[in-house]
């Protein structure tokens, strides 16, 4: 059953208010609704003139009600003008009839849309409480004989409008502070981009651009979509859509994203995602998703507001009926709007959306994209979370860590000839020592001879030198004496390091070592982790030696090896057999099967290809850290979710029983009606300005960008 996203209440999908917007339809349960969500600052605007009207209308009555306590003012009041009919009361029905009937219009006739689409909700409580006070009123106002006595109705239904209406303004003024972060992302789409056409340079609108346009975006411009650099040297200031810092740098083939800063030099991009397809698009979409999501602990409260209207009707007539036995009519009535209107299904409806609401506008500002409230509830009961070791916890490619020297031969000059013997070689560790050896600046010569031995190594001749870089094994047929560096060797290879001998006209020259390396941040974020007394687990296909070494660098106390890609959903499984709820960190694409088995996928660094993941949690960045955000903040969402049902259970649980007793006074039940509503709105409002504990710049929700009509 669909949810109406605006006061989080199920409707039915053929009886409710349609609305297309974009790609999606929305469901309603009533007009007022739709308004709001389809038309947001119109729609406040609205509200805000029709708080106006009735706080007037407050004024007039209560100006009314002093004046009436004055002398001749006061024998003027009631002065009898036909029927019964008093001044006074004709001045209240004057005042109050438009404020009922013109600024109570949104929720009357919300009321109406709502009975008849079957879909009962908040506006038909407060439509029967205000149109039977002023009705009651109106009819005492003018055949007080018939009415049987009974006066104030009418103030009662002006008093009652003033505080609903006050209450749906301010509570759809945080509302909209919370969904800021969706609004804040739109506007940073430059509106103008420049293009080359025919060698020129024109300006178009945003929405003309097309794949594989040229742009020119000069320093201090917004670039505008996503592309690849082709031409110039800058840095570009990603904060706005990964929550990044530091400015990152940008060179020919460099990929950028729509709506980042170019800071420095001038770039040529081209086009290759416009439209829906861009990242800031992509992450508009997957924020809208997810802040109209529901976590499960919002079912049982569905199923409650499902049948809370009828039990609250069903307890004002029962009220009703005793009171009218017990004191007459004029007190049973009086009960009866103040049952009806203190009663609050609202506040249990939105008690889940709008806490989603705040976390997912957080997460978005930090480049975590939570994709539903389901992973939000789920994080609250996590013990265990498993990283994929290549590419998640470290780079993906190996790099040099060792250069052991021997026999009088420099680092420098043995990490030069390793590359000029692996300059034409194919093997994987080849790249990593040619960066190694052009970190300097210097350029690595071409061998006169080269040779590659398969499953041994490499053979080449440079100046004259014979030159062997390989293995045990090559070492060996080449009759190189290697009994001086076996101390070293065992002690590399067993940190899990592959090692290359490297040997200069048979004499023993020196020993590479590489390895892929963890992340920057890495045991940081296992740190933190196991900080908040979560299991860390590593899940690799690499032997039990190579991995166990990493997992000790970092910190992980328990390794599953030796499990090919294929069987990584077993492995997961196999811990959810234990009874953990667990969460599986990867790339979002390879680890695929393995992220949709965990009960929390968390895929991480996905850039601009953020449709793609499966990860029920996105990370933009590459940045390990973020992964203990993520489960914080969903913890603190939770947090604020059952704080928000705990009060909404409460107030209607206290608060209905003291107005069907008699205590409450109608005006002072719809005030309470419209604070139970606020108290959970601005609760999860609370939830934007929460400090994180493993929060990493203190700039990230700070967002800037170049102030010109490209941004």
């Amino acid at each position: 059953m669909p949810r109406d996203p605006v006061c989080g209440m199920d409707v039915d999908k053929d009886k409710a208010i349609k609305k297309k917007i974009g790609d999606r339809t929305y469901y309603f349960c009533s007009q007022s609704c739709a308004n709001v969500y389809e038309q947001p600052e119109q729609e406040l605007k609205a509200m805000k003139r029709r708080v106006a009207v009735t706080l007037m209308g407050v004024v007039a009555v209560a100006g009314l009600r002093v004046l009436a306590l004055f002398g001749l003012v006061a024998v003027l009041m009631t002065t009898t003008l036909i029927g019964g009919l008093s001044i006074y009361s004709l001045a209240l029905f004057i005042v109050s009839t438009p404020v009922v009937w013109i600024a109570g219009w949104s929720i009357i006739h919300g009321a109406y849309s709502s009975l008849r689409n079957r879909a009962i909700n908040m506006d038909v409580l407060i439509t029967a409480g205000v149109v039977a006070g002023w009705s009651f009123g109106a009819v005492n106002a003018f055949l007080p004989n018939l009415a049987g006595g009974g006066e104030g109705y009418l103030e009662i239904a002006v008093g009652i409008l003033a505080f609903v209406l006050l209450g749906k303004y301010i509570e759809e003024s945080i509302r909209r502070k919370s969904a800021a972060s969706i609004r804040k992302l739109l506007e940073l789409q430059p509106t103008i981009a420049r293009v080359l056409k025919d060698g020129k340079e024109v300006e178009v609108p945003i929405d003309e651009v097309q794949v594989n346009d040229v742009m020119i975006v000069k320093p201090g411009e917004k670039i505008p979509t996503d592309g690849v650099v082709i031409a110039g040297y800058s840095s570009v200031d990603e904060k706005i859509i990964t929550g990044e810092s530091i400015p990152v740098e940008k060179n020919v083939g460099s990929e950028v994203i729509g709506a980042t800063v170019n800071k420095a030099g001038l770039l040529r991009v081209k086009a290759t995602k416009v439209g829906e397809e861009t990242a800031l698009a992509q992450i508009v979409h997957l924020v809208e998703e997810a802040q109209a999501s529901s976590a499960p602990v919002q079912r049982f409260a569905d199923r409650v507001v499902g049948k809370f209207v009828p039990v609250v009707f069903s307890v004002a007539a029962v009220s009703f009926a005793y009171w009218y036995i017990v004191s007459g009519f004029s007190a049973a009535f009086f009960v009866l709007l103040a049952v009806l209107l203190i009663a609050c299904p609202c506040a249990l409806g939105i008690a889940t959306p709008t806490a989603i609401l705040a976390g997912v506008g957080k997460g978005a500002e930090y480049g975590i994209l939570l994709r539903s409230g389901e992973y939000v509830e789920k994080a609250r009961k996590l013990k265990t979370v498993v990283f994929d070791k290549t590419g998640t916890l470290t780079k993906g490619e190996p790099s040099v860590t060792d250069i052991v020297v021997y026999n009088g031969y420099a680092e420098k000059d043995a990490l030069k000839l390793a590359a000029i013997a692996e300059k034409g070689s194919e093997h994987p560790l080849a790249e990593a020592i040619l960066k190694a050896a052009r970190q300097d600046g210097s350029s690595i010569p071409d061998a006169e001879s080269f040779e590659a031995v398969p499953g041994r190594g490499v053979r080449c001749t440079y100046e004259n030198k014979r030159i062997l870089l390989g293995n045990r094994r090559l070492m060996q047929d080449e009759k190189v004496p290697i009994e001086q560096l076996e101390k070293d060797l065992d002690r590399l290879e067993g940190q899990g390091k592959t090692v290359m001998i490297l040997a200069v006209d048979n004499q023993l020259a020196g020993v590479v070592a590489a390895m892929d390396t963890a992340k920057e941040n890495a045991v940081e974020a296992i740190s933190k982790l196991k900080s908040m007394g979560l299991e860390v687990a590593m899940l690799t296909g690499d032997n039990e030696r190579t991995a166990k070494a990493i997992a000790e660098q970092l910190g992980i106390d328990q390794v599953i090896a030796n499990v090919l890609p294929w069987e990584k959903v077993n492995a997961i499984k196999k811990l959810q057999g234990e009874g953990k709820t667990v969460a599986m960190v990867g790339d979002g694409i390879n680890d695929a099967p393995a992220l949709a088995q965990a009960d929390i996928g968390i895929a991480i660094g996905s850039g601009t290809d953020i449709a793609k993941e499966t990860g029920g949690i996105v990370l933009i960045k590459d940045d390990l850290r973020d992964v203990a955000l993520a489960v914080e903040l969903s913890k603190k969402t939770m947090t604020k979710i059952n704080s928000n049902l705990f009060w909404a259970f409460i107030y209607n649980a206290v608060m209905i029983p003291v107005a069907a007793i008699g205590l409450m006074n109608p005006i002072f039940a719809a005030g309470a009606m419209a604070i139970s509503s606020l108290t959970v709105v601005s609760n999860s409002a609370l939830l934007k300005l929460s400090s994180f504990k493993f929060e990493k710049f203190n700039d990230q929700t700070k967002n800037n960008g170049g102030a010109n009509k490209h941004g």
